[in-house]
């Protein structure tokens, strides 16, 4: 989380390139068979982004298309908040395609919660304070995955498609979260880089 500025060997920004575009291939490299298996088998698919909170604090035009790879202007946590909205507004575009494709698949997107992990080791203060008082005042690894498997599996959540979760219920997103242009533009300009680079 919050790296300090990095190109992968396909020279794209290393959080946009970890966090949305490696989960965008990902998931549209199983989609059809996610599709087949839905029809088949006549039980709803899910797909389940996992995003973050730090959704809410992206740079502010949300997703740099133009200086996605530019250093100048970087900043480490606007970046991991852009990759994070990624991941929501993924979830958001892929639910609007496969509703109109009329296919019983949900995408939905969701925050775990502050778990205490490594996540901050990149932040040397912050990551003593997840050491000293991670274990009272953030969730364990179970906890954490609590939202996950409730909007992969629980009942509840059957149907329900493009919303966004926190602690096992549904939680509101930023405003570039709900914009409508938005997700249709990171999906074509996500499918532009991965034509761009080797897969």
């Amino acid at each position: 989380m919050a790296t300090p500025f990095m190109l992968t060997k396909d020279n794209l920004e290393l959080q946009f390139a970890t966090n949305h575009v490696g989960h965008f291939l990902l998931t549209n490299l199983m989609l059809e068979t996610m599709k087949k298996t839905a029809l088949e088998s006549k039980q709803e698919g899910r797909i389940v982004n996992v995003s973050s909170r730090r959704h809410k604090f992206s740079y502010p035009e949300g997703i740099r298309f133009d200086k996605i790879n530019d250093q100048s202007g970087y900043n480490s946590l606007s970046a991991y908040g852009q990759s994070k909205l990624a991941n929501v507004l993924h979830a958001n575009e892929l639910a609007r395609r496969l509703k109109e494709e009329k296919v019983e698949i949900t995408a939905n997107s969701l925050h775990p919660g502050a778990i205490a992990t490594n996540l901050f080791r990149h932040h040397s203060f912050v990551n003593g304070l997840v050491a000293a008082l991670g274990k009272h005042v953030m969730k364990n690894v179970e906890q954490g995955a609590a939202t996950t498997c409730y909007v992969a599996l629980h009942p509840d959540v059957k149907g329900m498609t493009g919303k966004y979760y926190a602690d096992c219920d549904l939680a509101q997103t930023s405003l570039q979260a709900n914009d409508q242009q938005l997700p249709k533009t990171l999906w074509d300009f996500t499918c532009n880089l991965i034509d761009k680079c080797k897969v």
